[in-house]
């Protein structure tokens, strides 16, 4: 499946001058989309229309003549913002470049309900990150494709409901813009699947290295046998249940050259990292193995504050960050969060959406780990391998429900998650 791509600011220009349509066609698309999309949710009401000197503020007006023609009493007055039944904050868009100002966020300040076009004023659409005082929105509106600051926090949050609208570009406008990061999804028709021949090597092995916590080295190991690996065996931890190998002793894995994906730091034993991965071992690194040298991992899963301790502050730039740190690594980098990051050492990103708050839970991540070596283990490349854990993933903790435990998401990883005809 191709994943739909999400544009920057700046690519969303590139992918405009490609419409094909001039950009008067482009705004009375965009305020035609607008003003159906409120009305769809609203009944007729008093609207005030803020409006700034930019393509934001154009798209503003047009939704205004589109209201005003079916009768709502439409108001251009910022004055008028606290009378109003709605607001629709047209004043800044997504290419936002400096902080709001108090002109545009006084009245903002005491609106009732507010539309939001591309995103709230304030947001910026690069990165999710407020640049001042950011009105959230109840609804907001935006075209072509989604940017990054609609999936990422606390962006997410404050564009609240999204409607992506079709405003008619030509076919070769977003691949103009050359996109790098992309909205992730999952064809379970790309995940491996057993043949008649297969038998537990073939469908790939996963070691478990386990240190003084040893049950998030078997939530690892469970996870990845679930995940699909023919044989699962952890080092230096009581079997959970059956089917999983106690293994001994280190150098035995090491020379088998079956035994070739490793999960590391997963309740510890982390200083063993460098050491497999000179061994040739396509290692999945996790929580304490990232104090290490992981250069040359396959995968490494830190949640934002492994992340800093290993790499330094993110700033605010996430996808600037984990492409920076997957690039000098050479790792897959799933940065672990509401919306996890996915980066490629070759600049691709993919910004994970179905995860639900739920999920913040400990031991999540050793079974994410887990999933990961699993997928691996079964010859997914690491990039394929970290997306389709992470979206399996969130997927598992939807059909386990609110207040789960990590145990709760091994029970979900099964046909019915991983099956073709399930709905995703």
């Amino acid at each position: 499946m191709t994943m739909r791509e999400i544009l920057t600011p700046a690519q969303h220009g590139i992918a405009d001058a490609h419409a094909g349509l001039p950009f008067a066609t482009l705004v009375a698309a965009a305020g035609r989309a607008v003003a159906r999309a409120i009305r769809r949710r609203y009944r007729p009401c008093r609207v005030a229309v803020l409006c700034g000197p930019g393509n934001n503020g154009a798209d503003g007006r047009s939704a205004a003549r589109h209201l005003a023609a079916w009768g709502w009493p439409v108001s251009f007055n910022p004055q008028d913002a606290s009378r109003a039944d709605l607001v629709i904050d047209a004043f800044l868009g997504a290419g936002l470049n400096r902080d709001l100002p108090e002109s545009m966020a006084a009245p903002l300040r005491v609106a009732g309900r507010v539309v939001a076009i591309d995103v709230p004023s304030g947001l910026d659409g690069a990165t999710g990150q407020p640049r001042g005082e950011v009105r959230a929105a109840e609804l907001t509106v935006t075209f072509l494709r989604l940017k990054p600051g609609h999936v990422l926090l606390p962006g997410r949050a404050l564009c609240g409901e999204i409607h992506l609208a079709d405003i008619g570009h030509a076919p070769g406008s977003v691949a103009a813009a050359n996109a790098t990061t992309f909205l992730n999804t999952l064809d379970p028709a790309d995940l491996p699947s057993p043949t008649a021949a297969s038998h537990k090597y073939t469908r790939g092995t996963v070691t478990v290295l386990a240190g003084p916590l040893p049950g998030a080295a078997q939530l690892a190991a469970m996870a990845a046998r679930r995940a699909g690996a023919g044989l699962v065996g952890l080092l230096g931890a009581p079997l959970p249940e059956p089917g999983i190998l106690l293994d001994q002793n280190l150098d035995a894995i090491l020379a088998d050259p079956r035994r070739r994906v490793v999960v590391c730091g997963a309740g510890g034993a982390g200083e063993l990292t460098p050491r497999l991965i000179a061994a040739g071992r396509q290692v999945v690194a996790d929580a304490d193995a990232l104090a290490h040298d992981i250069t040359g991992a396959a995968i490494i899963t830190p949640h934002e504050a492994e992340f800093t301790r290993a790499f330094g502050k993110l700033g605010p730039d996430k996808l600037a960050a984990t492409r920076v740190v997957a690039q000098r690594t050479g790792a897959v980098v799933i940065l672990k969060g509401h919306a996890t990051i996915v980066a490629a050492p070759d600049g691709r990103v993919a910004i994970n959406a179905n995860a639900p708050a739920w999920l913040a839970t400990a031991g999540t991540g050793d079974v994410l780990a887990g999933m990961a070596a699993g997928l691996l283990a079964q010859g997914m490349p690491p990039w394929d391998a970290a997306r389709a854990a992470v979206f399996l993933h969130g997927r598992a903790a939807q059909l386990a429900g609110p207040r789960l435990i990590a145990e709760d998401l091994l029970a979900q990883i099964r046909p019915s998650c991983l099956d073709p005809g399930a709905p995703m």
